[in-house]
């Protein structure tokens, strides 16, 4: 087992601080995110390694960069390693520290990425500079690839490399975000690998009404006032419960006690279960990952105080379990609807459905050789991730592709949800330490 020499903690911190710092937000507009700001840091602090470093750029400013150390042999595996630079939003009315100030206080990296993913984005730079640095001459190929775009669908991200550029990112594994914080159980800490992600139907609910003078509003037929109820019950919309091969997987890896694991395995039980969990963030996984989930998100309505709106439109982010389709989720929208179904207009303006890579692999077998070694975690279970990642443009191309990482106990899987696109973002150095660490022992694990 190599392991990296000592001073990677400092060099991964620092690396995490100029890309938080370089405040990379991508609001979904296509002059946002800027990732030519991470790009030119991560090639000045990649360049003279003696890796083979390309960049590319759809859109101005829309930067991503690919480093790979070639193979020796054609039928070795090629692993990459990819984390994305941009960051959503964030509200520094609501944070403790400055947001992009990269702050380290008390061995904690703070600021919007910490968590979702420069943490990842950076270790795996770090191990791949390291490994060039030693003369790492692999029978695989290793690729780092820092993408723009994931928080914003990878338009000018992954989606755009594997359109464009497929033979650039081709690979037999693909590891990104976010798994690998330990979970508690029955046989001891857990660490989740993401398997899987549920699929994504974002559409738009148009709800008509006849403008009027809003002096006068008996008996108006009110859009604002319709959508009111059009949002009510959505948000109480209750799907069926679906216990899948995956959620049954984790359940039944975790060792919770019968009190637990049964219920959790039962569809007729399982929602009564979550609603009074007293963990927030195990009750809001356990909820996502076995139900369609439904989320009014934005609205826009009315022109004027005194005008009586004629049409409201609604945003509603809804996540599809695997095996479910965008006609099976309109169907479901109407039955939400009820009566009202007739007087809303549904159209989609994203429908990807869900994407999941096989558990019994030779990737998930080197990450539990590797993890068993660096740890002392029981081992590995997989998990359905409730959000989207750029691994699922390479889960479509039949690509094997997992969401990892290796962290302390110092982070409870609570907080670590919590974190995501919330306020107080932040990550500590130990666990920075250690996902350096992993990718550089599985690169040669895999690939020597």
């Amino acid at each position: 087992m190599r392991l990296v020499r000592t001073g990677v903690t400092e060099e991964v911190t620092d690396l995490l601080q100029h890309l938080i710092r370089n405040a990379c937000v991508n609001d979904g507009a296509v002059e946002s995110g800027q990732e030519i700001r991470s790009v030119d840091v991560l090639r000045a602090y990649l360049d003279g390694s003696g890796l083979d470093i390309e960049t590319y750029e759809p859109e101005a400013g829309r930067a991503s960069l690919i480093a790979r150390i070639e193979g020796t042999d054609a039928t070795a595996p090629t692993v990459l390693l990819m984390g994305h630079t941009d960051v959503v939003p964030a509200n520094p009315d609501g944070w403790q520290r400055d947001p992009f100030g990269g702050e380290l206080v008390d061995g904690e990296v703070w600021g919007r990425g910490a968590i979702d993913m420069l943490n990842l984005t950076s270790s795996m730079a770090v191990a791949t500079k390291r490994l060039a640095a030693e003369g790492f001459k692999p029978k695989g190929t290793l690729i780092y690839l820092a993408v723009a775009d994931e928080e914003a669908l990878g338009d000018h991200g992954a989606k755009w490399l594997t359109d464009n550029q497929p033979d650039d990112v081709a690979a037999t594994y693909v590891l990104t975000e976010s798994g690998g914080i330990p979970m508690p159980s029955g046989g001891g800490p857990k660490l989740p690998v993401i398997v899987g992600e549920k699929g994504t139907f974002w559409c738009r609910l148009t709800v008509k009404g006849t403008p009027g003078h809003a002096s006068s509003p008996l008996r108006t037929d009110n859009a604002l006032v319709k959508a009111a109820e059009v949002v009510r019950r959505i948000a109480e919309y209750r799907p069926e419960t679906q216990i899948h091969e995956i959620w049954r997987r984790f359940v039944e890896g975790m060792e919770f006690p019968a009190e637990l694991r049964d219920p959790l395995l039962d569809p007729d039980r399982l929602y009564d279960l979550v609603v009074d969990f007293p963990s927030i963030g195990l009750a809001r996984q356990a909820h996502a990952c076995t139900h369609t989930t439904f989320a009014p998100t934005v609205m826009h309505a009315g022109t004027k105080t005194n005008v009586i709106p004629d049409r409201v439109e609604l945003e509603i982010d809804i996540r599809t379990l695997p095996g479910q389709t965008g006609d099976e989720v309109r169907a479901m929208l109407r039955d939400a609807l009820g009566d009202l179904a007739d007087s809303v207009e549904i159209s989609a303006t994203t429908d990807e459905t869900s994407t999941a890579s096989p558990i019994d692999t030779p990737l998930w077998d080197a990450l539990e050789r590797v993890t068993t070694k660096l740890t002392q975690h029981s081992g590995l279970i997989p998990f359905l991730t409730v959000g989207a990642t750029d691994a699922r443009f390479f889960r479509r191309q039949g690509i094997t592709s997992y969401g990892f990482g290796l962290f302390s106990d110092r982070i409870s899987f609570d907080d670590f949800s919590s974190m995501f696109h919330g306020d107080d973002e932040r990550v500590d150095q130990e666990s920075l330490r250690l996902s350096t660490e992993m990718w550089h022992a599985l690169a040669h694990d895999l690939l020597s």
